[in-house]
């Protein structure tokens, strides 16, 4: 007899994240480096496992290479289970047609078999692309006690950032009076978090409902909460406190990497209670030579510091050389900052080189927004790239005038 699964947690994660412009031209979204050692993914995943979820599928679409390599087998975040454990769930073959996953609601009604077979009381729906650590048992316990038919996690935002977001009015003890997404005049600052608890009889009523819809865009915050508030249902919000943001541009991608510096920081990724789980190479300890300086930054495994680096997260492998300026940046895996080169208010992909002399960005004060760097590339020996620039192999040509290095 197969053994019941009172929760299975569904993971939306084959999201193109075209706002990220160069950093997901190769790899999904979720699948992007975080916090010098850490994927986006790794946040849902440990997630998951702390909160005592151990079934969870992973909803690919999106350049799924790099994130499926990635995930593998589970076993980083012991969902390596004979029953259970994490189950990659890219759209496949029906009797009838092939499918490209249509919207959020298509992906999970795609993929309703999955979930039966564990027979849930309770479906968990987590998108795969936001920084967060958060206890999805005390949600489930809430849902429970609410006797809701759904549960939706909110988030706080300012009101000049509530049109971005699908906004919640509640009234009497949380329930969800009215849902509109991404309104232009919003009448709350409470926005969903893409965050859901279903029971799971309720949610595959509602996504059959919707597959049978022609008009429908088969989407979470657009059709099938809208059509289960219409119909009168229990939906609850649950009001999260902790860290919550949403990496989908280079702005905020960078923000939350500075989030993690400081005596205090607004992030913490080094909670005993909390531990954050990932896939990492084994690399060696990272080196400080002679002379170098470090101040307010990340330095992980691999690297080579041989010059300045001054509030900034550095992924493993990175060398900086002597006489090179790091400032105020992210900078991802295997990246040479070559000698007397200053990087500023910029991000850099991973296997980038940037040539002697050469000036990426401006400091924070003087530049016009976040510098772009694309993987992969070679940036000449004194070439200049400008602040607020995205900047790949295109522009590297231009810049070097037709040469590249």
């Amino acid at each position: 007899m197969i053994k019941k699964k009172e929760t299975v947690a569904m993971l939306l994660a084959g999201g193109q994240g075209s706002r990220l412009h160069l950093l997901t031209e190769r790899t999904a979204k979720p699948a992007v480096t975080f916090g010098g050692k850490y994927r986006i993914i790794d946040f849902p995943l440990s997630n998951c496992i702390n909160s005592g979820i151990d079934t969870v599928g992973v909803l690919t679409q999106y350049q799924p290479l790099a994130l499926n390599e990635y995930i593998g087998n589970g076993q980083p975040w012991d969902l390596d289970r004979t029953y259970g454990g994490v189950t990659l769930l890219p759209p496949y073959q029906m009797n009838k047609r092939a499918d490209w996953y249509k919207g959020t609601a298509n992906a999970i009604y795609q993929n309703l078999q999955f979930i039966d077979k564990f027979d849930p009381d309770y479906v968990v729906i987590l998108s795969g692309d936001h920084i967060y650590k958060m206890d999805y048992a005390d949600m489930i316990s809430a849902h429970k006690h609410s006797g809701a038919d759904c549960t939706i996690a909110v988030f706080d935002v300012p009101l000049a950032e509530a049109s971005r977001f699908g906004i919640m009015t509640l009234g009497e003890n949380n329930r969800v009076v009215e849902f509109t997404e991404k309104p232009k005049q919003p009448k709350s600052t409470k926005a969903s978090m893409g965050v859901y608890v279903f029971d799971r009889a309720k949610l595959a009523a509602y996504l059959e409902a919707d597959e049978a819809d022609e008009k429908s865009e088969k989407d979470f915050g657009k059709n099938v909460i809208p059509a289960m508030l219409n119909a009168g249902e229990k939906l609850f919000a649950y009001e999260f406190k902790g860290y919550w943001k949403d990496v989908g541009t280079i702005n905020s991608l960078w923000e939350a990497n500075m989030d993690l510096l400081g005596e205090r920081p607004v992030l913490t990724l080094r909670d005993k209670n909390w531990r954050m789980f990932s896939r990492n190479d084994a690399m060696p300890p990272h080196y400080v030579g002679s002379g170098a300086v470090i101040n307010n930054s990340i330095i992980t495994e691999g690297c080579e510091i041989y010059g300045t680096v001054i509030n900034s997260v550095l992924s493993a492998g990175v060398c900086v050389e002597r006489g090179a300026v790091v400032r105020d940046s992210v900078i991802f895996g295997n990246v040479t900052v070559e000698s007397d080169a200053e990087v500023d208010y910029s991000v850099i992909d991973a296997d980038t080189v940037v040539g002697k002399g050469a000036k990426v960005g401006a400091e924070m004060a003087l530049a016009k927004g976040i510098t772009l760097v694309g993987g992969g590339l070679c940036l000449p020996d004194g070439v200049t790239v400008p602040d607020g620039a995205i900047c790949g192999a295109d522009m590297i040509k231009e810049l070097s005038g037709g040469k590249n290095k």
